[in-house]
C-alpha cells in the first residue's frame, strides 16, 4: 500500500504537500552527520558554557572531506543519494531521463573538484538546517510556555519573565519560518547537485555517442526486419501461387516444404532481431553471413527462378561485418527479383580477393516492369554498401536490370 499526501493546489501551501519537500530536508539534514560525529571525536565541543557547537560542525570535517572527495566512487555515492533524495519520483525521472546527475565515478581532476564542492556546501547547508530544525521547534515551545503564563528559560534563547497570552499568537512564526527554509533549501540543493554533480563535457558526448549507436542499430535492425520477411513473405506468395496452378501433389509437396523453411528462417530472425532490442539481452552471434548463402539461392530456385551462381574467393574469410552485411544485400536483390519480375533466369556472382568483395546480381527484365518497385529495398543496399565505405549500383542494363556491390576490405581487415 503506497502513501500519497492529499492534492492541494494552493501555490504557497502546495510544496508543504509534495513528498519531495521531505526528502530534501532528509537530505540536507544528513549533511551534517560528518559535522556531528567529529564534535563528538573532539573533546570538548559539548562542555557546558563552551558555546553552542554549530561553528565546530561546520569546519571541523572540512580536511576530511576535501580528502574523501579525491576518492572517485565518492561521486557515484553523492550522485545516487542526490537522485533518490532530492529529485525521488516523477522528478527523479526526468533527471535521470535528461542525465542531468551522473552516478559515475570521478574519472578527471574537475570531476573531484565539482565533488569537493559539494560536499563542503552539502556540509555547511546541512549543519544550518540541522540547528533551525532544531533551534526554531523550541523557541516554538519557549513561545508556548510564555503564553500559558510560565515565565521560561531556555539555553540558547533569551530568557522570557514576564509571560503574556500574546506570545500564542507568535508561536507559529518559528515553524512557517522552518518550513519555509526546508523548501528553499532544498530548491537550492538541487540545482546545486545538477551544477556540481552533473555530468562532463566527456560524459554527455559518451552518452551522445550511445544513443546515436543505438539509434543506429535499432535503423539497421528495421532494415534486417524488412529484408528477411520480404524475402519470406514473396517466397511464400509465389510458392502458394505455384503450387495452386501446377495442380501437381508432388510439386504442392515441394512448394510447402520450400514455404516451411523459408518461414523457419524468417522466425529465426525476427527472435534475433528481438532479442538484440531487449537491452539486457546478450547480442547473439548467430547471424547468416554469405557462407550460408547457398539457401538464399536455393529459395529462389524453389519458388522457380533458374538461378546461376558463381563463387569465387574465400568467402569464410570475409570480415563479419561484411560477410553478414553482403548476405542481406543478396538476399534483398533475389527478393526484388521475385517480387517484381516473377521465376526469371538470375545470375549471381560473390567475388572475394584481399582488397575488396564483388557482389552481382543480373535478372531478365519483366515485360511491364511495376511503377516505383523496389525502391525502399534497394535503397537499403546502398545505405548498407555506404555504411562499410562501398558503393552500389542498381538499375536497367540492357534487358537485364544489374545490382553491383564492392566493398572495400583493407579498412575492415
Amino acid at each position: 500500500m503506497s502513501f500519497s499526501l492529499p492534492a492541494v493546489r494552493h501555490p504557497v501551501l502546495k510544496p508543504l504537500f509534495r513528498p519531495v519537500t521531505y526528502s530534501r530536508w532528509l537530505h540536507l539534514l544528513t549533511g551534517s552527520v560528518a559535522g556531528v560525529l567529529t564534535g563528538f571525536l573532539r573533546g570538548g565541543t559539548f562542555r557546558p558554557g563552551h558555546g553552542g557547537p554549530w561553528l565546530v560542525f561546520a569546519t571541523l570535517p572540512v580536511p576530511i572531506l576535501l580528502l574523501a572527495a579525491l576518492v572517485p566512487a565518492v561521486r557515484r555515492v553523492e550522485g545516487l543519494q542526490a537522485q533518490l533524495l532530492l529529485m525521488p519520483g516523477r522528478f527523479g525521472a526526468a533527471a535521470r531521463g535528461s542525465a542531468q546527475i551522473a552516478t559515475s565515478p570521478s574519472a578527471t581532476w574537475r570531476d573531484r573538484g565539482r565533488t569537493a564542492v559539494w560536499l563542503l556546501l552539502r556540509l555547511e547547508a546541512g549543519v544550518a538546517m540541522t540547528a533551525l530544525s532544531l533551534q526554531l521547534p523550541a523557541l516554538t515551545v519557549v513561545l508556548v510556555r510564555a503564553a500559558t503564563g510560565r515565565a521560561t528559560h531556555v539555553t540558547g534563547w533569551p530568557s522570557i519573565d514576564a509571560p503574556h497570552w500574546w506570545y500564542g499568537l507568535l508561536a507559529p512564526l518559528p515553524l512557517v519560518v522552518l518550513l519555509a527554509a526546508a523548501v528553499g533549501a532544498g530548491g537550492l540543493m538541487a540545482g546545486a547537485a545538477r551544477l556540481l554533480l552533473g555530468p562532463s563535457a566527456a560524459e554527455r558526448l559518451a552518452a551522445l555517442e550511445a544513443r546515436t549507436e543505438r539509434i543506429l542499430e535499432h535503423n539497421r535492425l528495421a532494415q534486417e526486419l524488412h529484408d528477411s520477411v520480404g524475402h519470406a513473405l514473396t517466397v511464400t506468395v509465389i510458392q502458394a501461387g505455384a503450387a495452386r496452378a501446377a495442380g501437381s501433389p508432388e510439386f504442392t509437396d515441394r512448394a510447402l516444404a520450400a514455404i516451411e523453411d523459408t518461414g523457419r528462417q524468417a522466425l529465426a530472425d525476427l527472435e534475433r532481431a528481438l532479442r538484440l532490442l531487449r537491452e539486457d539481452a546478450p547480442r547473439p552471434a548467430d547471424r547468416p553471413a554469405l557462407t550460408d548463402a547457398d539457401r538464399l539461392l536455393e529459395s529462389a530456385r524453389a519458388a522457380g527462378a533458374a538461378v546461376r551462381a558463381e563463387v569465387t574467393g574465400p568467402l569464410e574469410a570475409l570480415p563479419g561485418p561484411v560477410s553478414r552485411e553482403g548476405y542481406r544485400m543478396v538476399q534483398e536483390a533475389l527478393t526484388n527479383v521475385l517480387r517484381h519480375a516473377g521465376p526469371v533466369p538470375v545470375s549471381v556472382r560473390m567475388a572475394a580477393d584481399t582488397d575488396a568483395l564483388e557482389l552481382e546480381i543480373r535478372n531478365a527484365l519483366p515485360a511491364a516492369p511495376e511503377p516505383g518497385g523496389g525502391g525502399r529495398g534497394l535503397r537499403g543496399i546502398r545505405e548498407r554498401a555506404a555504411l562499410l565505405g562501398g558503393e552500389a549500383e542498381t538499375g536497367p542494363e540492357g534487358d537485364e536490370w544489374r545490382v553491383r556491390v564492392r566493398l572495400p576490405l583493407r579498412r575492415l581487415g
